[in-house]
């Protein structure tokens, strides 16, 4: 299992890639340690019941907002980080000012979807009216959702990675305080309070950092924005599709496991899949946050993409492997610790979602490049596929394997997508994996899998957990060892620039 490699001449760019997911990694830490507070909250006062509805609530808001919001999240960031990359002070003031306008429009569309199709939602979902007043409530969330988002678009796109990682800490620590009280004051009911007021402070928090971006003052007429605004529609009808698709697959599992179960197992699977990236989320938010923008700055230079996606592979691997390991070891305790006993039917199905998690890891860095490039119809049909791919094969599953088959349709899924990411992006770039990434690719493969057939199938308690402690260390010095030779940063390095701080 020897993953070691000489010296990258690229080691700046190793540096640059860990340093960034570092800030990201930093965050997400504190993200989790406030998320468990408040998951263990939510699972006691609320329990399967009330988390499977809350899921559904989110599932509904989802959907809207995916075609409301008419993919500007996602063209957003690339609009404004192209803007940036021209040094034109005149285009970024444009950028910014179209986006934030053209938020405000998405998001009342939202609001007012929302409260136009509360009535069929709540048919449609529950089997009857009793929800449609919550649902129209919820609308709100839409729109101070949609000018948050224009913000943080304008942050990512920029790139200002610091600020991207206190916006997340403070919306956490808001989310906790807020949710806490309502759910104890009035149970499932508080639900919706407690969404609508999260919404409102993540809108406050995002507005706050937002205006800290340096942005020329510039008059420009409603009429100058439609151009602008033109080009941002345009390009977000790809990810407005896609996001649509994505959120209407969610939204449709969800559903036929309602029928199919019951409102308690869609909160056990919601448990479950909401876990598996808890302890990645680090890579993969660093990916949007930093990967993105940079990977749009060289879109056109084939070269260039092919060596950023392999460096952000490696260093995504390297990162995630120990996390994913050790959460598919202490799978019970994780379960136990966020939530509660009544979830333990969770750890199989949470189990199978951490190896479609390492499916994501593979994956993302190589579809980001459609994004990049501007490949909208691709990308859109690639989730496409993998969507349609997913929900045959949960509605199939389910019916053989119970609530787990779920978990094991979200595996096979990312089996499915990576293969079909690295098809396509063969067809743009020219080139996939280097050597060394599939060499990477591979070990983490066999690392998980073993640790899968060893938590299942190995009855002697002892056994199991003498290899796969084993295991998880020796994966995770190899991983620490791997990085310090890539990215040049050493325990030594870190201790000395410690020391030269505090002297």
């Amino acid at each position: 299992m020897e993953i070691a490699t000489k010296a990258s001449p690229e080691s700046g760019s190793y540096r640059s890639i860990l340093k960034s997911t570092s800030l990201i990694g930093g965050a997400s830490v504190i993200n989790m340690l406030i998320s468990m507070v408040r998951t263990k909250f939510v699972a006691i006062l609320l329990g399967p019941s009330g988390v499977g509805l809350f899921g559904m609530y989110g599932q509904i808001t989802g959907l809207v907002g995916a075609v409301t919001g008419m993919g500007i999240g996602g063209s957003g960031v690339r609009q404004v980080a192209e803007a940036v990359g021209s040094n034109d002070e005149a285009r970024i003031a444009r950028t910014v000012i179209t986006l934030r306008r053209t938020a405000w429009l998405t998001g009342g569309l939202g609001l007012l979807v929302m409260v136009g199709l509360c009535v069929p939602f709540s048919q449609m979902t529950f089997g009857s009216n009793d929800y449609a007043w919550p649902i129209a409530v919820l609308g709100v969330t839409l729109l101070t959702g949609a000018i948050a988002g224009g913000q943080g678009c304008i942050i990512n796109g920029t790139r200002r990675i610091g600020d991207l990682a206190k916006m997340s800490i403070i919306g956490a620590i808001n989310g906790t305080l807020i949710s806490i009280p309502c759910f104890y004051l009035w149970g499932q009911k508080g639900i919706v309070p407690s969404i609508v007021l999260s919404a409102l402070a993540s809108l406050t928090t995002s507005w706050w950092f937002a205006r800290r971006v340096p942005v020329k003052v510039l008059d420009l007429p409603w009429r100058e924005s439609y151009g602008e605004a033109r080009q941002l529609l345009l390009l977000g009808a790809s990810f407005m599709g896609a996001g649509l698709v994505l959120t209407l697959n969610d939204y449709l599992i969800r559903i036929i496991m309602l029928r199919q179960f019951g409102l308690a197992e869609v909160g056990i699977y919601q448990a479950a899949f909401g876990l598996s990236g808890i302890l990645v989320g680090f890579v993969l938010g660093a990916m949007g946050a930093d990967y993105y923008p940079r990977l749009t700055a060289v879109a056109n230079d084939n070269a260039s993409v092919h060596r950023m996606v392999n460096e952000q592979s490696q260093i995504s691997i390297l990162l995630a492997l120990p996390g994913l390991a050790a959460m598919m070891i202490f799978a019970p305790l994780i379960i136990k610790l966020f939530y509660a006993a009544t979830f333990a039917t969770a750890v199989p199905i949470l189990r199978w979602c951490i190896l479609g998690i390492l499916g994501r890891v593979f994956s993302w860095p190589i579809g980001f490049v459609m994004l990049a490039k501007g490949a909208g119809r691709v990308f859109l049909i690639t989730e496409i596929c993998a969507c349609v791919f997913q929900l045959i094969a949960v509605f199939f599953l389910i019916r053989i394997w119970g609530l787990e088959g779920a978990g094991i349709a979200f595996m096979l899924m990312y089996i499915f997508y990576t293969g079909l990411m690295l098809f396509v992006m063969r067809k743009l770039v020219g080139a996939t994996w280097d050597q060394h990434s599939l060499k990477l690719t591979l070990i983490a493969t066999v690392v998980m899998v073993l640790l899968m057939l060893n938590c299942r199938l190995n009855q002697q308690i002892l056994s199991a957990w003498a290899i796969n402690l084993t295991i998880l260390l020796v994966t995770s010095w190899l991983c620490l060892q791997q990085l310090a030779r890539t990215s040049g940063v050493t325990w030594q390095a870190i201790c000395q620039k410690i020391k030269s701080r505090t002297t």
